[in-house]
């Protein structure tokens, strides 16, 4: 059997990554990071949803606009429900709606799934 972090858990499902790419309303950038070092990187814990690493990009114009992280999830299934959790959960309502009193934040969300190759080697 293969580790975790080779794409397979003990249960049998497969580990399942997931990119998303944000892409902010004009001059939100710095709030939206913000938010998630100050909230949301706690409810995704909270949530099951785990957080392997967050960018921001260096050039323009992708610097000013775009927020980027991966997420691992033991599986297809398991992201769903989790998302759909996290969604739900009040304390993460009140954070974004308090966020987004002067405006929305992200504009656009971009979210990829993906599976590790056979040759990658390390997570």
């Amino acid at each position: 059997m293969m580790s975790a972090a080779r794409g397979v858990v003990a249960q049998g499902g497969s580990v399942v990554f997931e990119l998303r790419v944000y892409h902010t309303a004009e001059g939100k950038i710095d709030d939206l990071v913000k938010r998630f070092r100050e909230h949301t990187d706690a409810l995704f814990a909270k949530h099951g949803l785990k957080s392997v690493a967050y960018w921001t990009p260096i050039d323009e114009p992708a610097k000013s606009s775009e927020f980027i992280y991966i997420l691992e999830h033991p599986s297809r299934a398991a992201a769903v429900a989790n998302w759909k959790s996290f969604q739900e959960d009040p304390e993460w309502v009140k954070v974004r709606t308090a966020s987004e009193a002067n405006g929305k934040l992200v504009e656009k969300v971009d979210s990829t799934y993906m599976t590790l190759t056979d040759f990658s080697t390390k997570i």
